[in-house]
């Protein structure tokens, strides 16, 4: 009995210590709505583009995180944030190659895997935005708001036959 118990518990609490590695690691960084990625943003840039993006701003937050991205040129993050403002600035297919640079520096990328996912639903490749969502079906073990964004965002793309895709520009 004391032996199954144990099990039990150390079981419980692995699977604990592996979700909180997994979240962590996978990082959300950035493009509309996380606090994590507002943490990482420390580069005084960043956080002015930030706070572009916030206030709907997305043509002025391109250059400056153009500039981040050239300063800091493995930070996923400032990709992911560029890719962002991109597509929300209107331009959805140029945003795609932001979002996989984000994705090559950090394929665990939360964020980068819902919002390259968006693309492409604005850009009518539904069978692309599911590789994502099946992506992030595995990364979020337990579900993320990333995962339920995308799908919410995927199932309204096809209940509508494609006629209801991600607004290229928040209102």
């Amino acid at each position: 009995m004391t032996t199954t118990w144990r099990s039990t518990v150390f079981g419980l609490l692995g699977v604990s210590i592996l979700c909180g590695v997994a979240l962590a690691d996978g990082g959300g960084g950035g493009g509309g709505g996380g606090d994590e990625g507002r943490a990482k943003a420390q580069d005084p840039a960043m956080v002015a583009a930030v706070q572009a993006i916030d206030a709907k701003q997305y043509a002025r937050a391109v250059p400056m995180l153009e500039e981040v991205v050239k300063r800091q040129p493995r930070n996923a993050d400032a990709h992911n944030w560029l890719a962002y403002a991109i597509r929300k600035n209107g331009d959805p297919a140029k945003s795609i190659p932001v979002y996989q640079k984000a994705l090559s520096l950090d394929p665990k990328h939360l964020g980068a895997h819902e919002y390259i996912g968006e693309a492409y639903l604005a850009l009518d490749d539904l069978p692309k935005a599911k590789e994502h969502l099946a992506r992030l079906s595995r990364l979020c073990l337990f579900g993320c708001e990333q995962y339920t964004d995308l799908k919410k965002a995927v199932e309204a793309y096809e209940k509508s036959a494609g006629k209801l895709k991600p607004a290229a520009t928040r209102n």
